[in-house]
């Protein structure tokens, strides 16, 4: 019974005020979440590398699927919330958690599929250029990995990608060893060093610069799953960079539902296979949500997979606004709608309890991961 109701504690959304006020301004809710560490870590054989990377992960089952699905049990919970962490010179450990209330807050709930995004109608995607946006908050906060996706500087040290950019749920990926992060920067001419070109007809030429990734974290929920099972909610990782990226970050929050997010809308910034070197900017309406998914129909294609879904709402405590990131977009999902296939791009929501796993894989003190 103790655990039963632990269970129901982590699957209950904490309580956020909604003023009605006409003046009202989309507020971040304020939630107490969960507490998770590691309780034991062992130590795995190599991995072998020997997964093809891909872009694009297909799933049948919908919203009305997903809402269907039976909760998972509260040791299921903590199974899927145990990660695996792949180290620079290829050792691999397993880290077992566990989980604790001490206030309200928890969402331990299922959801599903991701792959990769197409275009709906009209392309409503706009390509970023030049150092003045591009190197510029939000879009800076995008960055490329060696493997083909996207991902979103979360820290000092530390980016937050989806998780099939890494490992296919089977096995690492080819290059996940020797994974990089990639920066766009301007390409810098031969003697013309602190040139001003702002007033130049022509964007300015980019290029990456590369960053070693020194350790990757991956939930055993993606590991253990499979793209028609659990494991399309936990379509998440963390990568530790080998040295600060010294740029603006974005930090993680509690995704609100979507009703309470500014104009039902979410926003993300990825590379895009169909546009190669440019950054790709997109907005558009949540159509469906489920307890660890939402469903839009943002213009996306191959590459984007991994960035990192963001709003910006008014933060009460500290009165200003903030934009924080509220999800990992999947990629591209077919769903049956009342006998009608019908096309959505799906995004993993961070949970209460997603939350409480990544600021503490970020932070290593969950003292600092209190607040979502």
């Amino acid at each position: 019974m103790a655990a039963l109701s632990t269970l129901i504690l982590l699957l209950c959304a904490a309580k956020d005020v909604m003023p009605s006020s006409p003046h009202w301004k989309p507020t971040w809710p304020s939630y107490r979440v969960p507490v998770i560490l590691p309780q034991s870590t062992l130590s795995l054989d190599k991995p072998q590398f020997d997964a093809e990377a891909r872009l694009e992960v297909v799933s049948p089952c919908g919203p009305a699927c997903h809402k269907s699905s039976p909760l998972p049990t509260f040791e299921e919970v903590k199974n899927y919330l145990s990660y695996e962490t792949l180290y620079a010179n290829g050792s691999l450990t397993e880290t077992e958690v566990g989980i604790y209330i001490l206030s309200n807050g928890g969402d331990g709930s299922r959801g599903r599929s991701r792959t990769k995004r197409q275009i709906y109608g009209y392309d409503s995607r706009f390509s970023i250029f030049g150092k003045d946006f591009l190197l510029n908050y939000p879009f800076s906060t995008s960055v490329k990995l060696s493997t083909g996706c996207t991902g979103t500087l979360v820290a000092e040290k530390h980016v937050l990608t989806a998780a099939h950019c890494i490992h296919d749920g089977k096995s690492y990926v080819k290059g996940a060893q020797k994974l990089r992060v990639g920066f766009l920067k301007p390409k810098q001419k031969d003697g013309s060093k602190g040139s001003n070109i702002t007033n130049s007809a022509m964007p300015e030429k980019m290029k990456f610069q590369w960053i070693r990734v020194k350790r990757t974290h991956v939930p055993k929920g993606w590991i253990k799953g499979n793209a028609n099972d659990i494991g399309m909610d936990y379509d998440y990782a963390l990568l530790e960079l080998k040295k600060p990226h010294k740029r603006k970050f974005m930090k993680i929050g509690v995704s609100p539902p979507a009703r309470h997010l500014p104009g039902g809308r979410i926003h993300f910034s990825g590379y895009d296979n169909d546009r190669p070197g440019n950054l790709v900017y997109r907005f558009c309406d949540v159509k469906d949500e489920t307890y660890d998914l939402l469903y839009q129909q943002c213009d996306a294609q191959p590459g984007a997979s991994g960035s990192g879904v963001y709003v910006r709402m008014w933060k009460r405590q500290n009165h200003k606004w903030e934009r924080k990131i509220i999800g990992i977009f999947s990629g591209h999902q077919w769903v049956d709608m009342n006998g009608t296939p019908q096309d959505f791009n799906v995004a993993v929501r961070i949970t209460p309890l997603k939350y409480a796993q990544i600021c503490y894989w970020i932070k290593g003190n969950y003292l600092d991961c209190r607040e979502g």
